[in-house]
């Protein structure tokens, strides 16, 4: 009884966030994108409320309990690569982990086609990471077991003070964006309430890898010669329903809580543009992309960048300047390939 009510208050929590990033426009790709483009930085502003507040919350509950896990994950040449790639790749498709199923939730079409390759390439990954792992060395590094928490939070947060002023220079006044910073509040409400319930920091990656391998196991594929998948761990979530795993429950309650919003705001532009049909073969490409580089980067904007910073996971700085130059590429691609692909009155 009590797992089932911890699923469904998992659930619950999936759904408020999903439809707090849609209802407030929060995310992590878009705010990049404005950094990159406009230097208007309010959006990684909101973003370093939300990691921060959620740093303070969660590394002294997880140093406390031996129940709680940390998002702490390792750092290697091979990691670096694909959090570059992951952020090159999600400026193509304007969503990382989350985003896309944000907006596949509200109706996005481009959204909607990335998520299955997504789910794919998570797959995929999954069966080449033991393989990348052996080929470099991967070391991870938790500031509150290095340093303790009270110096691994100074640390946290002087690092997200800095990376909050440099985003924000030259914007005086207008650094500060309103129903962004309520929805850094909630997010990091949120956030934190999933350590304690689910006993661990939100992800998203995970649970899309284990649908393509369900699928996969449906389709005749033998688990049994996939190192990553004959772990005790994963192997009993290949075995029992994703109803039953956490990052899956809190993938769907995404999904469904951006639907909501979207209703709700009915009214609102579409966000799908009309675009030219070859452009969908990059879409697909680039979610490939994304769920292969996410996997052997230990996680997405959400799993490796906020959970990761939140737990003092040195991986998720790291992870964080990797994506980010990943991204500058990404965007200047994006602007090119859309000139190309948007159906004006014109064409």
């Amino acid at each position: 009884m009590y797992r089932g009510v911890r699923y469904a208050l998992t659930a619950c929590l999936g759904i408020a966030i999903g439809f707090t990033l849609e209802r407030f426009g929060f995310g992590f790709a878009g705010p990049w994108r404005r950094l990159i483009r406009e230097r208007q930085g309010q959006g990684v502003l909101a973003q370093c409320v939300a990691i921060g507040l959620t740093a303070i919350v969660i590394q002294p509950l997880i140093a406390s309990s031996s129940s709680l896990l940390g998002a702490i994950a390792p750092i290697s040449l091979t990691m670096i690569l694909g959090a570059f790639v992951f952020g090159f790749a999600m400026q193509l498709i304007l969503g990382c982990g989350s985003g896309t199923l944000v907006n596949a939730g509200s109706g996005n079409l481009i959204a909607l086609v990335a998520l299955p390759a997504f789910c794919v390439g998570s797959f995929l990954g999954t069966l080449i990471l033991p393989a990348a792992m052996a080929s470099t060395p991967h070391v991870a590094i938790s500031l509150p077991e290095t340093l303790g928490v009270p110096q691994s939070l100074l640390v946290t947060l002087l690092g997200l003070v800095a990376l909050a002023w440099w985003a924000t220079r030259g914007q005086g006044g207008d650094r500060w964006n309103r129903p962004l910073l309520i929805a850094a509040l909630c997010i990091a409400a949120l956030a934190s309430l999933h350590v304690l319930i689910a006993g661990q920091p939100w992800g998203v990656v995970y649970g899309l890898g284990l649908w393509a391998a369900k699928m996969a196991m449906g389709l005749g594929w033998e688990p049994s010669a996939a190192a990553f998948w004959v772990h005790p761990i994963n192997a009993q979530a290949l075995s029992n329903s994703v109803l039953t795993d956490t990052t899956s429950l809190t993938d769907f309650g995404l999904i469904f809580g951006a639907a909501l919003a979207a209703w709700k705001g009915a009214g609102k532009t579409p966000l799908t543009p009309m675009v030219r049909w070859w452009l969908y073969g990059a879409i697909v490409l680039a979610g490939l992309a994304l769920g292969v580089s996410s996997r052997l980067a230990f996680g997405c904007n959400v799993g490796a960048l906020f959970s990761g910073i939140a737990s003092g996971s040195v991986h998720g700085w790291v992870w964080l300047v990797a994506a980010f130059v990943g991204s500058v590429g990404g965007v200047r691609v994006r602007d090119w390939l859309w000139q190309r692909a948007t159906k004006t009155e014109a064409a």
